[in-house]
């Protein structure tokens, strides 16, 4: 039997083996407020194939931050995600 892998606490950290350079969000960017960063993550600087890309992006962070995200953190990704969305959905009905 194939044994797997694993990292320090016995789980792997299939997050460590990602590796993307398709966008590039500023330094700090998930620090700021909702408004702020879903606006720079529906920007084309950011997210160049549009505001969906933007919000893979933040879904991917608040998974990978997981438990280490204080509450009101995680509260404000979490409305930024809610903006993004709305965001989304109003360009949808646009096209």
């Amino acid at each position: 039997m194939a044994t797997k892998k694993k990292s320090a606490g016995g789980r792997r950290r299939w997050v460590r083996e990602v590796t993307t350079d398709s966008t590039h969000p500023e330094k700090g960017l998930f620090t700021k407020s909702a408004a702020e960063i879903a606006r720079e993550l529906a920007s084309k600087k950011v997210s160049p194939k549009g505001p969906a890309s933007g919000m893979r992006m933040l879904t991917y962070f608040i998974n990978r931050g997981g438990k280490g995200l204080s509450a009101s953190r995680k509260k404000e990704l979490e409305r930024a995600k809610k903006l993004l969305h709305e965001r989304i959905e109003k360009e949808r009905k646009a096209a």
